[in-house]
This record gives C-alpha cells, structure tokens and sequence, in this order.
C-alpha cells in the first residue's frame, strides 16, 4: 500500500487535514507540538468505479464512486532547524522514512508563525513554509547519508555503488531514481570521491525525486487574497498546489455521518438533508463551508489526495477479476477488489500484488473489456479490469 506523508510546522492544520482524509481520532489544537507520534491512518484515493458499465452496482463503491486505500502518516511539526534537532525534528523526519510522497500542509492564512504560534491574520509569510520545509528535507537527507560517509566511501571503492544504494533503500529510495539524478546534474560517477558540496547538492534534488511534495494551501476560509494569489502563483514555478479547508471537510465528513447532509468525499458540493432540523448556527457553517466549496471547487482535501496518487505519483487503479466476462471473483462478488499499481506496470506486477504465489506462477491476462489476452509486457490502464491466469 503507498503511504503518503503529511507535513507542516505545528498549527498549520496538518492534523485536521490528516483527521479529514482518514476520520482517525487524534487531537487538534491550538498549540505548538499537539501530535507527539506519529498518527497513521487510512485515507482514499477516489475514481469512477467500472460497475457504471454494468447493469447493476458492485456493492463495493458510493454512487459509482470508488475508494482505493492507501496508508497516511501524520507527523509532528516541523520547525526551522530541525534537521539540529529543533522542536520534534529528528522525530519527525525519520518517521518520513517510509513515505512515498509527502503532503505540505501550508497555512494560507499566515496566522501562525515559523513556530506554530498564534499571529495575526497575514502577518506571516506563508510561502517561508514552502522553503524552510523543503531545506529541512534536504539536510534531512543529507545528514542520514553523510553521517557515515566516510565508512561508505572506503566501502565503495572496494565494492562498488552497491553499499550506496543500499544505505538509500533504507530510506525508500531505489536505485533508479539515484543513478538517474547522478546522471542528470553531472555528478562524477565516482560517488566516493563526491565532497561536502556535491553530496549536498546530490540530496537536494534527490528529496524532490523520491520523497516528491505537494503543497497544500489550507485555512482558504480565513486567508487573505493576497496569499491565495502569491501561493498559487507557485503553480507556474513548478509546484503543485491545492487550495484546501480541512476545517470544512472534517465539518462535512462529521456531518454527512449523523445524517445531516449528503456528501460523498471530492464532491464540489452538498445536499442539507433536513434544513429544519438545523438551528441557525448550524446552517450558517454550513452555508459558510457552501461559499468556500463555490469558491474552490470543493473543500480540496479529496482533490489533494488524489493529485498526490494520480499525478504525483503516476498511479493507475485496476481491478483483478476471476471471471472476465460477470467481473466476478470466485463467490460472485463484483469487482470486490481495486489495487493502487505504477502507471506503465504489467499484469505479472498486478498478479504479485494479489498474491505472491500467483506472481510467480503467472502465465497470462485477459482484459475483460476487450475479452482480449494479453501479454505480461501488456501496460495496465486506469480503470483496467484483468484477469489473471496462472498455474496456481
């Protein structure tokens, strides 16, 4: 399952946009430092289930609407200088070890400083955020590697890049994306000959290859114009960036879930189920959270997700099926299953995410939509819906 990081300095809203994706218990407040550990929990990845296709539903989608999990990591906040062990720092950047991209929770409002303490309303700079956090990751990155570079250096001129590459996987970094950037920046290739500045530079651009961020513009409900406008404008500078207000999805996701309203997750709007039921106060919020989704196209929090998952990652949702032609598994359930795979994978890699066994004794596939066999070099589309065949 691909993991997905959140990050921010403290009172940027990165808990309540971790508690808006995934609906975890995990405490919100106004105060530096209010998530010590880590938080992992469950969020979705949203498509268009292939059960609209057919002549009846799956069961396992909402409105033909499907939800692929995948695994978040909510972390303790980021501060200036915490790769010096600031704040929760070295807590924080190794529990992102494992994450396969990295969501950057901003606070668009600029009411709270580097610090997570409460300012006024656009007295800080929101996009300090975007550069002290990235630097913070780079001199994570660089402080892991170089921290025995002198015991890998006489390693590999022995033995090779391999003792390299290892000292990045366990970081969760592969080896492609390594010999790529050596490659890609001019690098002498021997990596043991590297200085300070070199591997400095090295890690600098490897953060932003493996641990790829998304920047997350949140608290639009109370930022001012202006740095809306200057944090969007990041657009044109390479970044991606997704204007949010988990304040507003959490109330949604809370209130969808007593009946309130309907609402399914990424929808750019909602139905108040019983207006009457409602006092004023409540119907206010609500119409207040209405603005803001006119505004932006919804509470982004979904939007943001899956930018993360489609377009950060290059990811393709398929189903496996048993039987090709009903889209059924074995006991007749309909597409029961949907798998997060790496857009231009085969359906050999599909078969060892079902299960090992079948990997490794895979033969074929079927493309049900076609009912057309194809090959293990076969690439997989989104929404593919395969059959595998195997001798198991």
């Amino acid at each position: 399952m691909i993991k997905i990081g959140i990050a921010g300095k403290p009172n940027s809203g990165k808990s309540t946009f971790f508690k808006s994706a995934t609906l975890a218990d995990v405490e919100i407040a106004n105060y530096p430092f209010t998530t010590i550990d880590a938080n992992q929990g469950i969020a979705f990845a949203r498509s268009v289930c292939p059960c609209n296709e057919l002549d009846v539903h799956c069961g396992h989608c909402k409105d033909g609407i499907r939800f692929t999990p995948i695994e978040m990591i909510d972390v303790a906040g980021l501060v200036p200088d915490a790769h010096l062990g600031k704040g929760l720092g070295n807590e924080f950047l190794d529990n992102l070890r494992q994450a396969d991209a990295i969501i950057d929770v901003i606070d668009a409002s600029g009411s709270t400083d580097e610090n997570g303490n409460i300012v006024e309303v656009g007295r800080y700079d929101p996009l300090k955020e975007v550069d002290f956090i990235e630097k913070e990751l780079s001199m994570w990155l660089y402080n892991v590697i170089h921290r025995d570079w002198n015991k890998i250096s006489r390693k590999m001129r022995q033995d090779g890049l391999n003792i390299f590459f290892d000292k990045l996987a366990g970081l969760n970094i592969n080896r492609q994306d390594a010999i790529y950037l050596i490659n890609k920046i001019d690098l002498p290739d021997e990596v043991y000959r590297w200085s300070d500045e070199e591997l400095m530079l090295f890690s600098n651009h490897l953060i932003k290859k493996s641990k790829p961020i998304l920047i997350v513009a949140n608290k639009v409900d109370i930022a001012p114009e202006e740095n809306i406008a200057r944090l969007q404008k990041l657009n044109e500078k390479g970044y991606k960036v997704i204007l949010t207000t988990a304040d507003g999805e959490l109330a949604l996701r809370f209130a969808e879930k007593r009946g309130i309203i309907k609402y399914i997750p990424g929808d750019k709007d909602f139905d108040i189920i019983n207006v009457e039921g409602l006092n004023k106060k409540q119907l206010d919020a609500l119409y207040f959270i209405k603005g803001i989704m006119k505004k932006i196209g919804g509470t982004g929090v979904q939007e943001a997700i899956n930018t993360a998952v489609f377009d950060i990652l290059n990811m393709v949702v398929v189903y496996p099926v048993e039987n090709e032609k009903k889209w059924t598994d074995k006991n007749g359930n309909i597409l029961p299953d949907s798998f997060l795979l790496k857009r231009g994978s085969t359906p050999r890699d599909l078969a060892y995410q079902v299960h090992s066994e079948i990997g490794d004794s895979f033969l074929f596939a079927i493309d049900s939509r076609r009912n057309m066999r194809v090959g293990e070099n076969y690439e997989l589309k989104d929404n593919d819906v395969i059959k595998i065949v195997s001798t198991k």
